[in-house]
């Protein structure tokens, strides 16, 4: 992935939006990444990505539910806070 620093990509921006439909830009401000610029058509796959991803967890999460797959919420956190202390 290409990357520019802030300055730059904002002098070049009318490049940077031609160069940005064939692969995502790393723009840094103060060396350190800040944003990414990318197709418009490869956003919204990675918006249907992260949704296809939450349906098949939310839908597992029924199935576990229905099959008494479950879990005690105050045993989950007390586990959490032991393996982090």
């Amino acid at each position: 992935m290409e990357t520019l620093n802030a300055t730059e990509a904002k002098r070049v921006f009318g490049d940077v939006l031609i160069k940005a439909q064939r692969s995502p830009i790393s723009i840094n401000k103060n060396g350190k990444p800040v944003a990414v610029i990318m197709s418009s058509a490869e956003y919204q796959q990675l918006q249907e990505m992260k949704e296809n991803q939450l349906k098949a967890a939310l839908q597992q999460g029924v199935e576990d539910l229905a099959a008494g797959r479950v879990i005690d919420g105050k045993q989950v956190m007390t586990e959490l806070r032991q393996s982090i202390t």
